[in-house]
C-alpha cells in the first residue's frame, strides 16, 4: 500500500547519504543508506517514491555534501528544502545518529508547513 504524500529528509556525508521517509504525522515509513553517486540518488528518488507521491525533501548541507542531491531532486522536479544541523549540544549530550537527524529533517519540514502553509 502506498501513502500520499511522503515527505523526505537526507542526512549527507562524503560517502553516503542516510534518508527518511515520513507520512504527513511524522510517522516512519523507512530508512535506508545510499551512495553518494549519480546511480545512488536515483536509488534513493526511487525508494521514497516507493512510499508514496515525494512532496518534498529536506537535504541537511545543500551547500557542501548535500549539494549534488539537492541538484539532483531538484531537476526531478521535487522541491527541495534546505534543512539546518541538529543542534550541536543536543547531539553531543544524546550522540550523533544518521538515522535519528534523517527523521528529524521531514519533521522540521512538517513543522514548518504547520506555521507557515503554502
Amino acid at each position: 500500500m502506498s501513502i500520499v504524500g511522503v515527505i523526505g529528509g537526507v542526512d549527507t556525508h562524503a560517502d553516503v547519504h542516510v534518508a527518511a521517509a515520513v507520512d504527513h504525522n511524522g510517522g516512519v515509513l523507512g530508512i535506508e543508506s545510499f551512495p553518494t553517486t549519480q546511480a545512488g540518488y536515483e536509488e534513493l528518488a526511487g525508494w521514497m517514491a516507493g512510499h508514496g507521491l515525494i512532496e518534498r525533501v529536506g537535504v541537511e548541507g545543500t551547500g557542501s555534501y548535500g549539494v549534488g542531491l539537492a541538484r539532483f531532486l531538484a531537476t526531478t522536479g521535487i522541491d527541495v528544502v534546505e534543512v539546518d544541523r541538529p543542534n550541536r549540544q543536543t547531539r553531543r549530550k544524546y550522540g550523533k545518529s544518521d538515522p535519528i537527524d534523517a527523521v528529524a529533517e521531514p519533521q522540521e519540514i512538517l513543522l514548518l508547513v504547520d506555521y507557515f502553509p503554502t
